[in-house]
């Protein structure tokens, strides 16, 4: 389809869906039609999906709906790993960009985009951050921090900047060229009013102006701070807001290869983007589909379907992530289930026979401090074989001792699990959590041995000293 057609296209659509004007079926006309698309698609122009949906006839494919989703096959990490570019739908030399996975865990995976892939996942972010970004839309200059050239984020939020309207400076403090200093002095020089970056990042940026002299509240202008790329739990949320006395958002759940799962609305929340998209919720370890709890709530690792015909569909792949998927609710910005992403299935941590996810962890954990620039988790053993944790704060001990016990208290009460509060500076593996993992960057775990993930955050970190 021509590329004028399909955003006119698009945009009508998510026009309409966004004002509700979609009832569920239509919504399940549209994923049954498309999921139809998406199969054939792959069966025929993937070497990957050509075996792996062998026993699918044309008439099988044709006859397909949302309910029968389950029944395909699953796409896992080690099959993009295995497959590398027979995973593709699309030759390389057909796309109009080539991006790849960072490689720190594994063999780096082809993430190619089409005209199409870029169109139809800019369009879920152009529709839903409309109203995000209006409030603020005077003079609006967008600072865009991304890990690597090798990365969409750039490509990605800039485009989307440019269909809204803003003015947009792409830089990677973390580059030998760039760096903080350049980056610090750019974000003042402009002005830089917003910024989308990781929460590792926004702290150490933080961090990075007070080394040189400056306060990141008053001296620098940015008001607006648009959070992607790791783990963000309300606290810490609450606590970049007071580092930049700014507004704080999670504007995107995203990842190299399944490109944007759901994105930020005007009411706070991440909405799923099920136009392009289709979402299952199960359980990780027996695969089972997730059941819903008493207000609607699936909890368990999200499976996702890519509805469009780019280089690089997924059929029912296996984020590796844990989530809360809600109900839209009413007063919902978009009729669009609400996303929490929780945590890796494998983050998470056993802490006196309680199974733990990074997110609520965190969460407890950060709860009750503030005006800290950094922080990582010790996980050990007490002389009685129980399981204790240790929280390396990166802050002036300004908080004041009744908030550090009702801290202590709070992870008592939760887990179970004595705690002990230090201040200090964790070191550069903290910074590598979008690059490596959450519990790579942010927890020393003393009762196992090191993983590979550890040791490649490891060497990020070295190389960025």
């Amino acid at each position: 389809m021509d590329s004028a057609v399909l955003t006119t296209e698009l945009r009508e659509q998510f026009d309409t869906f966004t004002a509700g004007k979609w009832d569920q079926a239509t919504l399940e006309s549209h994923q049954t039609r498309k999921l139809r698309d998406t199969v054939a698609h792959v069966r025929h122009n993937s070497p990957f999906y050509r075996e792996r949906l062998a026993g699918l006839t044309p008439e099988a494919i044709a006859a397909l709906t949302v309910d029968d989703l389950a029944d395909l096959p699953f796409t896992t990490k080690e099959d993009l790993r295995n497959a590398q570019f027979d995973i593709l739908s699309r030759p390389v030399s057909e796309a109009w960009v080539f991006y790849e996975t960072t490689g720190t865990t594994g063999a780096a995976t082809p993430c190619p985009r089409t005209n199409t892939d870029s169109i139809n996942n800019n369009s879920v972010l152009t529709s839903y951050y409309g109203d995000v970004l209006e409030p603020h839309a005077h003079g609006r200059v967008v600072g865009i921090s991304g890990p690597s050239e090798l990365h969409a984020t750039g490509d990605t939020f800039g485009d989307v900047c440019r269909n809204l309207g803003y003015t947009v400076a792409k830089m990677w403090p973390h580059s030998p060229v760039v760096g903080f200093d350049r980056a610090l002095e750019v974000m003042r020089l402009l002005p830089m009013t917003a910024l989308f970056c990781t929460p590792g990042m926004a702290m150490r940026l933080a961090q990075k102006a007070i080394d040189a002299g400056l306060r990141p509240r008053i001296d620098f202008p940015l008001d607006l701070l648009l959070l992607t790329g790791e783990l963000m739990s309300p606290s810490l949320l609450d606590n970049i807001s007071l580092l930049w006395d700014a507004e704080v958002r999670n504007v995107l759940y995203a990842s190299q290869e399944a490109s944007v799962l759901a994105a930020a609305t005007s009411d706070g929340a991440l909405r799923t983007a099920p136009l392009i998209n289709l979402y299952e919720v199960v359980d990780p370890d027996t695969l089972a589909a997730a059941v819903p709890d008493a207000n609607g709530v699936r909890h368990g690792e999200l499976v996702v379907t890519n509805l469009y015909l780019g280089a690089k569909p997924l059929i029912r792949y296996r984020t590796g992530d844990l989530v809360r998927m809600h109900p839209p609710g009413a007063g919902a910005a978009v009729p669009a289930p609400a996303l929490e992403v929780v945590g890796r299935v494998h983050d998470r941590l056993l802490l006196n026979g309680r199974l733990v996810n990074g997110y609520d962890l965190e969460n407890l954990l950060l709860s009750q401090v503030r005006g800290y620039r950094d922080y990582q988790i010790t996980v050990d053993r007490d002389d009685s074989g129980a399981d204790r944790l240790s929280l390396l704060l990166r802050a002036d001990p300004a908080n004041d001792r009744p908030t550090l016990e009702r801290t202590v208290q709070l992870c008592r009460e939760e887990l179970g699990t004595g705690l002990n509060i230090r201040f200090g500076v964790p070191g550069e593996v903290t910074g590598t959590g979008a690059m490596v993992s959450w519990k790579a960057a942010r927890v020393v775990d003393l009762r196992a041995q090191r993983s590979s993930e550890d040791e490649a955050a490891d060497r990020v970190a070295a190389a960025r000293l």
